[in-house]
């Protein structure tokens, strides 16, 4: 295993039972999502049932926030000498995967929600628009992390793109404040901190964001030591590649004095 002189090296994020708990508990809360999301729940009184979308689509904006906090985060931990380590940057680039995939899951479903209520798959709204583009943002991150580099280079320019990207997370959030948009405002987190949801519905939401976090979490170790298996590969090939090219720069037996 690849060592980075850090306290913090280790090959997984949780112990075998923790994960193992945290895994039940995503599963128990995800079927409780869809009892109550879809069976107690009333539908809206303007939007009906496609309102019950919001139950996903929510819990995974929240996610991408979360993951690409996470991100930022831990790629700052990189960038400062005094808490540098190669851990920060395997959970800042497993971390952004997840952030990918909650992104992706929210334009989804709101273009699944937008099209019986605005009539249209997609409009130009100032929220979707920056929320595609900090999905882009993001792949830019992934790609450069493939650039084969040796990893503490990787870690250092992952890190700053890490950091650029995060810029537009705010931007996202407050883009139904700072302009005139067709998306609502924030049901919970609005400027006035005035919740706009109660009773089963709000326990739906509630069980949406606890469910999609605990997922989050499972899937954010299992990516983790993911990164850490590729990491040992490629040290392990790169010290066959380095073993047979030295064994072939050294001249046989028989070949010594050829020609004298």
């Amino acid at each position: 295993m690849i060592d980075d002189g850090s306290a913090l090296r280790s090959d997984r994020l949780m112990a075998p039972v923790a994960r193992r708990v945290v895994g039940g508990l995503a599963v128990v809360t995800l079927v409780a999502l869809v009892v109550v999301g879809l069976f107690v729940a009333p539908p809206d009184a303007l939007q009906g049932d496609a309102q019950r979308l919001m139950y996903l689509h929510v819990p995974a904006a929240w996610l991408a926030y979360l993951a690409f906090g996470v991100t930022a985060v831990c790629s700052a931990l990189y960038l400062w000498g005094r808490t540098r380590s190669l851990v920060w940057d395997r959970i800042a680039g497993a971390s952004a995967e997840l952030g990918v995939v909650f992104t992706g899951l929210t334009l989804l479903l709101g273009s699944l929600w937008g099209r019986p209520i605005w009539g249209v798959w997609w409009a130009w709204d100032a929220r979707l628009v920056t929320t595609a583009v900090l999905f882009f943002l993001y792949l830019g991150y992934l790609a450069l992390r493939r650039i084969p580099a040796a990893l503490d280079v990787r870690a250092k320019r992952c890190g700053v793109a890490a950091l650029i990207a995060f810029v537009d997370v705010p931007i996202v959030h407050f883009s139904v404040t700072w302009w005139r948009t067709l998306h609502q405002e924030a049901t919970v987190f609005n400027p006035d901190l005035d919740v706009q949801i109660e009773g089963t519905m709000a326990l739906a939401l509630w069980l949406g964001v606890l469910s999609f976090t605990l997922l989050y979490v499972y899937l954010l170790d299992l990516r983790y030591r993911l990164e850490v298996l590729d990491e040992d590969r490629d040290e392990r090939d790169l010290e066959a590649a380095i073993a047979e090219r030295a064994h072939g720069a050294v001249p046989s037996a028989g070949t010594v004095g050829v020609g004298s």
